[in-house]
């Protein structure tokens, strides 16, 4: 009998202000700019697995709002969740993963992310829910 192979499901969220701004977090660990997010709980639910998720790493509570995509990255076998969120009180701060915080416009989140992260907050923009694939930096085509 063969393994079933395993995936980690994370959590993120795409934290948009009411003048369009997006909340972004530099990781401590590989300097990439990212929306806020990690690793699901076991005993939580997704939207609590937000909220906490960007509490933990920028300081700032959340509603969340809708689901707006499921991105895995076929390299590493991660399933990540994402949800547009909108801030409802704290002050973005830096935390022990979160080196730099911002609120960026949509140009800085295309020109400081890659395609893999950046389209995230692009695909929560325009609607959704959607479905892609890519290798850790881009998106890859579906292949039928």
């Amino acid at each position: 009998m063969t393994d079933t192979p395993k995936h980690s499901v994370s959590v993120a969220g795409i934290v948009i202000r009411d003048d369009g701004r997006i909340l972004a977090i530099q990781r401590r660990d590989n300097q990439h700019w990212e929306p806020p997010g990690g690793v699901l709980e076991l005993d939580e639910t997704f939207e609590a697995g937000v909220r906490r998720e960007v509490r933990e790493e920028t300081g700032v509570e959340v509603e969340v709002e809708r689901l707006t995509g499921v991105y895995k990255n076929l390299a590493r076998g991660v399933v990540a969740i994402v949800f547009r969120c909108h801030p409802l009180s704290g002050a973005a701060t830096s935390t022990d993963e979160a080196g730099q915080i911002d609120w960026l416009s949509v140009d800085e989140i295309t020109q400081h992310m890659t395609p893999a992260y950046s389209v995230r907050v692009t695909d929560a923009l325009v609607g959704g829910p959607f479905a892609r694939a890519h290798d850790g930096i881009d998106l890859l085509q579906d292949h039928r």
